[in-house]
């Protein structure tokens, strides 16, 4: 379980998020959603330390971390190793293959064996329809493509928690898909993940619990009927602009 007690984070004196109090369940998919500069991107960011927040209680695992005071590299390197970040941009090494890329932080970061990380690199690729790519380069991939090989490197590292920050919203509709596609069924086996979308349908399709948040403050957080469903005219007018459902 990954739960936060009034965290707080500040960008030059302004407040980018305010208590932020909410947990993330073990083997569900919580989406964050809300408008854009709501602190969304920020707050997954604070989740292994890309971001600091200046105060609150951080609790993961064995892990018990007060945010008013200095963090060890020690503790931030443990986060990080059990959880990773897959980004808008894709962060591939372009000088390696698709293969190597998907085997290069088992081999280097967890010291696995080769052949090992290689037989796993092969079927994570599969696994996101990539199999036909492994001697591949970057350059040679469609963005939709490119994203799925960062999934499936992020899975190669066994983390406890994947944190996507809107991995489709460079994509164009048909791309997208393909990334969506690969995300539904890893949360159907219940990966723990944790996504910054601001694809309602993708949303309410995936998620387990939503996490709306606005002016860095959170207005909702809970199942994901209730919030499609919700009476707060707040909810209902930022869901009726985002699938427009009230265009006409």
């Amino acid at each position: 379980m990954l739960k936060l007690t009034s965290l707080n984070k500040t960008f030059s004196k302004q407040s980018a998020l305010t208590d932020i109090t909410t947990e993330f369940p073990e083997n569900q998919t919580t989406v964050l959603v809300g408008p854009s500069g709501a602190g969304k991107s920020t707050l997954l960011r604070s989740l292994n330390f890309l971001e600091r927040p200046e105060s609150g209680q951080y609790e993961f695992n064995e892990i018990n971390i007060d945010l008013s005071k200095p963090i060890a590299n020690k503790t931030i390197l443990s986060v990080r190793r059990q959880t990773e970040m897959v980004f808008q941009e894709y962060n591939l090494f372009p000088h390696l293959t698709v293969l190597k890329n998907v085997m290069e932080g088992p081999v280097q970061v967890l010291k696995q064996n080769k052949n090992k990380a290689r037989i796993e690199a092969l079927e994570l690729l599969k696994k996101v329809g990539l199999g036909d790519k492994a001697d591949s380069y970057p350059n040679q991939l469609s963005g939709g493509q490119a994203q799925r090989v960062a999934i499936a490197r992020s899975l190669a590292m066994h983390p406890d928690y994947i944190l996507l920050d809107e991995p489709t919203s460079a994509l164009d509709p048909e791309l997208e898909l393909e990334v969506l596609k690969v995300l539904l069924q890893i949360a159907k086996e219940k990966q723990s993940m944790i996504i910054v979308t601001h694809n309602l349908e993708f949303a309410r399709q995936v998620a387990d619990k939503v996490i709306f948040i606005e002016k860095g403050c959170i207005l909702y957080d809970g199942e994901v009927e209730p919030f499609f469903n919700s009476e707060n005219k707040r909810i209902k007018d930022f869901v009726s602009a985002m699938t427009f459902s009230s265009i006409a």
